[in-house]
């Protein structure tokens, strides 16, 4: 833009058109698992018993959910009931709590309305996700007093998290048992939840955890909160990473066996460890052969607890590292096999959470050959993510992707017109373990001469239609502070220039002009859905002339380069009978002064006065750095001659419709809604 422009999570959430997500990723199918060929195609009704089930389907647990008791014989889920393939929470809750057994796959993302929803799951059910599309965003799973043989796995059940780190006014978890039994949980991503990510509670028993990734939250798994030392559980093969406590924590549990799970504190990450397996009460837990890296107080046990340690690894620990007391031989119970220590980061990293089908069958080929990988250190096809995008035939007709394993990759990258259909996405346990980042701005020096001007800053340029990107950070680091004397301070993280842009629990940070919304052309249509992602900047940092909604996501305001709180989120440049920005169901925080930030001002770039800037901010916590006249002028020209509006915000930063602080009516807001701005296209994970 041509002058100076300038940790939270969703609220709940008002009813609205369901964004359905059905392709399953083809970047985790590395490995084998028993899952089969085809789960069956998204959308489609019941398949009879009678039908030729999946492999997956006949799965039963280990651990204690295979031990005979409470009259239940292991546990098989509901195999031998009816297969149902899912895309809705209407259809996900009517099999869930169905009397009948089912097998129900999940085959694409489900955003639980209200935030918080748990699905009361009945008795003999397995709930799988199809490959790695099953998400389930905002709620989770409760399984009440007796409810008994239940199968979950292949899953990402995921934030629900509300703003607030050690929360207690929100129990949102991604299970939660009370009092049943029989239970696996098996081979998912439960990640940044407003409770616990699993909790197993009121006498639970017979549970097998095996094979989850459990990261970015700050209670990830009780167990317990019971006078009764009843509980049976067996934890294995867990990858258990930033996160802070209940790592597990394990309370009158009679037997509690934990073995090869790999707990990380990884440095450098704002979430830190306050302990790692914590046995509590009367509990007797044997711990085997796990790894527990740069942990804070790795084991530690009540007085009248006790905890057997055998072949377990501590690197980088600190504090207590108890153990003592008698507990028990679980090969008395069941068979089991360890894997060594040392070897777990290896073996969780290729192996835990969702995995997606590895049949022979020509489909599950076809996605192979189209998922390139990249990694600095030589393991992957190419060692930089625009040598990837470079192997992409060029007007390719289906779906690339570009995998790219953890590490910081300073260069640029531009995804050209030509090009469509490509998936740029990390690896890691973490959208922060994988960052695309680097340092030009609007005034930068070109080689050859000229500057690269706020558009041509982009760390990363999309031009192309049907692009996607999920699971890292995008950044623009450029210094302001150092470079003064440089004339053009903008300095853009994102530039997207296409229609159908997809963007899914991705970090965009910036100072200035952080995230640019385009389109190709001024009488081009451009589309870009952004969800469950962080925005971060503190001028103008979402701007342009696209159609975009950023959705369930946080907005992060920044102080500037000099240390003072001043700026402003949106300004569109909207054209005229289009729609422009709509923040919906998001949360708008950051460390800066009370009353130092507008919503937004409109931008008629080049002075074009054809150009009918909007911005709706709706349903969105705001925090108290927003302005009580939210909205403000631009080059002259006055945003009450633009469309510029509030609907049912909360927060210390909302504030009553006055002439200064539009609000929609009830009727206004109802066209005003995600599926109004996307007119006919459902963003789909792919």
């Amino acid at each position: 833009m041509s002058e100076p422009r300038s940790k939270a999570r969703p609220r709940h959430r008002r009813s609205r058109t369901a964004l359905a997500v059905g392709v399953p990723l083809a970047l985790t199918a590395a490995g084998t698992f028993a899952y089969g060929t085809d789960l069956g195609v998204l959308g489609s009704s019941v398949q009879q018993a009678s039908a030729a089930a999946p492999t997956w389907a006949a799965d039963t647990a280990d651990g204690f959910a295979s031990v005979n008791s409470l009259g239940q014989k292991g546990t098989y889920g509901g195999r031998g009931g009816q297969i149902v393939t899912v895309t809705t929470q209407a259809e996900l809750e009517k099999y869930a709590t169905a009397p009948q057994p089912y097998v129900i796959v999940v085959a694409g993302t489900i955003a639980m309305n209200p935030v918080g929803k748990e699905i009361k799951v009945q008795s003999d059910k397995t709930i799988v996700g199809r490959g790695t599309a099953g998400h389930i965003v905002g709620g989770g799973f409760f399984l009440g007093q007796g409810v008994h043989n239940v199968i979950i796995r292949n899953l990402t059940i995921r934030d629900a998290y509300q703003g607030i780190w050690n929360d207690k006014d929100h129990d949102f978890d991604a299970i939660q048992m009370d009092g049943a039994h029989h239970v696996w949980i098996d081979h998912n991503d439960l990640r940044h939840m407003a409770d616990g990510l699993i909790d197993v509670r009121k006498d639970s028993t017979n549970v097998t955890v095996s094979w989850n990734k459990l990261s970015d939250n700050n209670k990830t798994f009780g167990i317990g909160w019971t006078e009764n030392v009843k509980t049976d559980i067996t934890i294995h093969h867990n990858w258990i990473r930033e996160t802070e406590q209940r790592n597990p924590s394990t309370d009158n549990a009679a037997h509690a066996h934990l073995y090869n799970n790999f707990l990380e504190d990884a440095p450098g990450t704002a979430i830190k460890s306050a302990y790692g397996n914590y046995s509590r009460g009367g509990t007797k837990m044997v711990l085997e052969n796990s790894l527990f890296q740069g942990v804070k107080n790795p084991v530690i046990k009540d007085s009248g607890a006790a905890v057997v340690q055998r072949g377990n690894s501590f690197s980088g620990t600190s504090g207590r590292n108890e153990s003592g007391g008698t507990a028990f031989d679980p090969k008395t119970y069941y068979p089991y096999s360890l894997d060594k220590a040392t070897d777990l980061p290896s073996v969780l990293k290729a192996g835990a959470g969702p995995r997606a089908s590895v049949g022979t069958t020509a489909s599950t080929k076809a996605a192979a050959a189209t998922t390139l990988t990249v990694a600095q250190d030589g393991s992957g096809q190419y060692r930089t993510v625009q040598a990837a995008v470079n192997a992409v035939p060029a007007n390719n007709s289906s779906r690339v992707v570009i995998a790219v394993k953890p590490g910081t990759y300073r260069e640029l990258v531009k995804v050209p017109s030509n090009k469509p259909h490509v998936t740029i996405q990390g690896t890691g346990g973490s959208r922060k373990d994988t960052t695309i980042v680097y340092n030009n701005a609007s005034g930068t020096p070109k080689p050859g001469g000229g500057t690269y001007g706020t558009g041509g800053s982009a760390t990363v340029a999309v031009e192309a239609d049907d692009f996607q990107a999920r699971n890292l950070t995008i950044s623009n680091d450029f210094d302001e502070k150092a470079n003064q004397s440089l004339n053009g301070h903008q300095a853009v993280a994102l530039r997207t220039a296409a229609d159908k842009v997809f963007l899914d629990g991705i970090i965009v940070s910036g100072d200035q002009d952080t995230l640019l919304l385009d389109t190709a052309a001024k009488d081009k249509l451009g589309r870009v859905y952004v969800s469950n992602s962080y925005v971060i900047g503190n001028v103008d940092f979402i701007f342009g002339r696209a159609t975009a909604v950023i959705d369930r996501s946080v907005i992060t305001l920044k102080k500037r380069w000099n240390g003072t709180s001043a700026g402003y989120i949106a300004a569109p440049s909207t054209a005229a009978n289009r729609k422009g920005f709509l923040i919906a169901d998001s949360t708008v925080n950051g460390d800066v002064s009370a009353g130092s930030f507008y919503l937004g001002r409109p931008w008629h770039a080049g002075g074009d006065a054809s150009l009918d800037p909007q911005a709706t901010v709706r349903n969105t916590n705001l925090s108290n750095a927003i302005k009580s006249a939210p909205w403000t002028d631009m080059s002259g020209f006055s945003w009450k001659d633009d469309r510029f509006a509030e609907y049912k915000n909360s927060g210390a930063g909302a504030g009553p419709a006055s002439t200064n602080r539009p609000h929609l009516s009830d009727a206004q807001a109802a066209n005003q809604e995600v599926a109004d701005w996307l007119a006919g296209w459902t963003p789909s994970a792919s």
